[in-house]
């Protein structure tokens, strides 16, 4: 099952994610069941992390390494990612989390312009109606 995900982050763009349960679907549910939430966004190479998240899951089908636009909860520091691109530790062509992360979407809009006005912003998680 897929849930589209409003990333409200006043008063700048919103960032429009589709959460898909074929991979991590415990945490997908949990991620759903506790929305909405706000939490502070911050920049990390072309990634978007936010601080410790309302999820608490532990690794599900969890992966080192990523692919461009993927949504994912980050176990070890409870938090959300949304992965623009490469990372400060990745190789070149890699995408590399801090730690294994468990996806669970998509980003469907915008695109990496983004990350040069959110860094410290307070967003809002929502379910799209």
């Amino acid at each position: 099952m897929n849930h589209v995900i409003d990333v409200e982050i006043p008063p700048s763009s919103n960032i429009i994610l589709e959460l898909d349960n074929n991979t991590s679907p415990k945490t997908v549910k949990q991620f759903v069941d506790k929305l909405p939430f706000s939490l502070t966004l911050n920049v990390w190479g072309e990634e978007i992390y936010t601080n410790e998240s309302p999820i608490k899951m532990s690794e599900e089908n969890a992966k080192s390494l990523v692919n461009l636009n993927d949504v994912a909860y980050w176990p070890k520091g409870k938090a959300i990612c949304l992965f623009f691109g490469p990372t400060p530790i990745g190789k070149k062509g890699e995408i590399t989390p801090a730690s294994p992360v468990n996806v669970v979407g998509k980003i469907i809009s915008p695109d990496k312009s983004i990350l040069k006005i959110v860094d410290g912003k307070t967003a809002t998680f929502r379910l799209k109606l």
